[in-house]
């Protein structure tokens, strides 16, 4: 897995965002000096991937930091991202990483699992508007949930190295709803 201090792997990948689908791209998003949140989870509509793009989408810090985009991936169509995003409510881009090859570059990609092939695992990604990753995290444990405290450090740290980029001063909510422990 590619960890703090190391160069983020670029990418673009298409995706849908406020029901509109579009192409998403890293270098574009560092080049408008934006830090970039990238989710990888496994499957739209699984209760665990629900539960936690839906604890994002209530974290009232995410939309008040200024500059910060918010982007989660998975090996699903950006048509079933689409409605996935209608029904719960998300209001950040979800990005579809079909082949899978933005997770291997990234090192968190299952070569199978449940039967499907290239299946993101669950990792958190903090990348810097110079494309240097300031946090990761990811777990071969597809029921796992990252704690999102240390992105909120990380966050706060590059805050503070930055004058330029501000953080609106809010507590850190993320709350999960309980869910089945069975991902289907």
């Amino acid at each position: 897995m590619v960890t703090e201090g190391d160069s983020a792997p670029t990418f673009t990948l298409p995706g849908v965002v406020d029901d509109t689908f579009d192409t998403f791209s890293l270098s574009d998003a560092t080049d408008r000096d934006s830090v970039v949140l990238l989710l990888f989870y496994p499957f739209d509509f699984s209760p665990v991937c629900t539960n936690e793009l839906c604890a994002i989408r209530d974290a009232e810090w995410f939309e008040l930091t200024p500059d910060l985009d918010v982007w989660a991936a998975s090996g699903d169509s950006a048509y079933s991202h689409r409605v996935f995003a209608e029904e719960y409510g998300l209001n950040f881009p979800l990005l579809s990483d079909s082949a899978g090859s933005v997770a291997s570059a990234y090192d968190v990609c299952y070569n199978e699992w449940e039967n499907h092939e290239s299946v993101p695992q669950r990792a958190v990604f903090l990348i810097d508007s110079t494309q240097t990753i300031r946090y990761a995290w990811s777990t071969d444990d597809a029921l796992k949930k990252p704690d999102f405290f240390p992105v909120k450090e990380a966050l706060d740290q590059l805050t503070e190295e930055r004058d330029d980029f501000g953080t609106a001063d809010v507590d850190l909510v993320v709350e999960y709803d309980e869910t089945p422990s069975q991902i289907s």
